[in-house]
């Protein structure tokens, strides 16, 4: 069954290649120092384009999550239920990501949860998902 799977662009081609690293990479504005996560050849504050791309420490808190209980193509069945959050990075940037998470484990997912940036392979592409800290809990 055939899978979706991110296509790099010239504007995210050093993020993938973070990802197949083992690294979750950002931009930061040269300007006004603000970071952004969506590649763009413009930072999305000030617009300039003096934008470096840094390395995340993969840390951070979950902001929304939500559990998915139907596939969106036939693809996804084996791997329901799942878990989609949006997660807040110590850097600054906000991440949408797949959790590593049983939803029907006896410990549940809270907003605030610390979390960990890990990577996974999925045909072929090295996917970033997150994990829950141990004991730490908002």
């Amino acid at each position: 069954m055939y899978r979706p799977l991110p296509q790099a662009t010239a504007e995210s081609r050093p993020f993938w290649e973070g990802c197949a690293q083992g690294e979750l990479r950002f931009q930061r504005c040269g300007h006004c120092a603000r970071p952004q996560l969506i590649p763009r050849t413009l930072c999305e504050q000030c617009q300039h384009a003096e934008l470096a791309w840094q390395v995340s420490q993969g840390l951070g808190r979950i902001l929304s999550f939500t559990v998915v209980h139907r596939a969106p193509t036939p693809a996804f069945r084996d791997d329901l239920p799942y878990v989609i959050a949006l997660v807040d990075l110590d850097e600054g940037f906000r991440l949408m990501v797949n959790m590593d998470h049983d939803p029907l484990a006896a410990t549940p997912l809270a907003i605030g949860q610390r979390v960990r940036i890990g990577f996974r392979q999925v045909d072929g592409i090295a996917l970033p998902h997150a994990h829950a800290v141990p004991g730490d809990r908002a």
